[in-house]
């Protein structure tokens, strides 16, 4: 088949899902259509997809690892311009919500096939390299002549396969976002995110043993993961030299423009009012005005000793980052 041919058979689909099947690898497909990735999060997207005639038949579309690699082959797509690692509830699906409205820029949002890769067994170190590419070309296609940068925003788990991701990605900005915990474990508290309940993620992605789940409550569990996330954080700041500290607690105005800056995108002004205007919203929801987070008056049951220190520690790398 001409390379033209397999470019046309393949534009528009993506990648979605993993699927791991008696020794054998295999990938779900979705056609996107003309759907932009303009969705809070990735899963998003994807649901308004399933209505299309291609995605509602009987069948799903799936095809081998090797497929997927040379398919890639022949894809025109952007570049991959950042890489946002965050903690949760901490303005990250604001900053994405708002970069998406450039319509210079591909804002990818927690695409699970991502993380299924980063978290797989299935592939040795180069394979898992090769096909992390693949994929994220697929995710990167050029659908509209306009786009120009790719930016994906990570799972929070992910800052523990960071310096996997600095191997395969050397000359990409990594970004860091962080907020004060008592304001992050207030909105767990309110309604816990499924990395914040023992067991739903294996705990040994966090680094976290049988034991200590055993002797942590519900609500002091979600201050250690936070732990961890806050010491992954300071670990790869530590190491590498292509990363910016992002602080919630700095205003989400400077955010955008701190990452802009970072990730050295040449955007218009008027597509830099349009980012900040976004802030005006709610981040999940464009059509409501974001009014202030409901629980931030409430009591919290656990003890902040510790994520407060590394919490101190992240604010003095932040303080240093502004200098740089």
């Amino acid at each position: 088949m001409k390379m033209e041919n397999i470019q046309h058979i393949i534009s528009n689909w993506i990648p979605i899902k993993l699927i791991e099947k008696e020794s054998e690898v295999y990938f779900e497909w979705i056609y996107l259509s003309d759907i932009p990735f303009a969705d809070p999060f990735f899963d998003e997207t994807i649901a308004k997809c399933r209505s299309h005639s291609y995605n509602s038949k009987y069948f799903k579309v799936v095809s081998t690892v090797e497929n997927l690699i040379d398919w890639s082959k022949e894809l025109d797509f952007v570049e991959l311009k950042g890489l946002i690692f965050h903690v949760s509830r901490c303005g990250s699906t604001m900053l994405s919500q708002s970069l998406s409205t450039s319509a210079e820029n591909i804002m990818v949002s927690e695409a699970p096939i991502i993380d299924e890769i980063l978290r797989s067994d299935a592939f040795d170190k180069e394979t898992k390299t090769v096909l992390l590419k693949s994929v994220i070309r697929f995710i990167g296609q050029r659908r509209f002549s306009e786009q120009k940068n790719l930016i994906i925003k990570l799972d929070a788990w992910s800052i523990f396969k960071a310096s996997y991701l600095r191997s395969v990605f050397p000359e990409v900005p990594f970004a860091l976002l962080y907020r004060n915990p008592g304001e992050v474990l207030r909105s767990h508290q309110k309604m816990a995110g499924m990395h914040m309940v023992p067991n739903l993620i294996p705990s040994s992605v966090f680094g976290i043993t049988s034991k200590e789940i055993q002797e942590t409550s519900f609500q002091q569990y979600q201050a250690l993961v936070l732990e961890k996330y806050f010491q992954g954080f300071l670990d790869f700041y530590e190491m590498d030299n292509n990363v910016a500290m992002l602080n919630y607690n700095d205003g989400m105005k400077n955010v955008i423009e701190r990452f802009v800056y970072f990730s050295n995108i040449d955007f218009s002004e008027s597509e830099l009012n349009g980012m900040l205007e976004r802030l005006k919203k709610h981040s999940k929801n464009e059509n409501a005005v974001f009014t202030g987070d409901s629980y931030k008056d409430d009591i919290l049951s656990v003890n902040l000793d510790e994520v407060n220190l590394l919490h101190e520690k992240l604010n003095a790398n932040f303080i240093e980052d502004l200098v740089r």
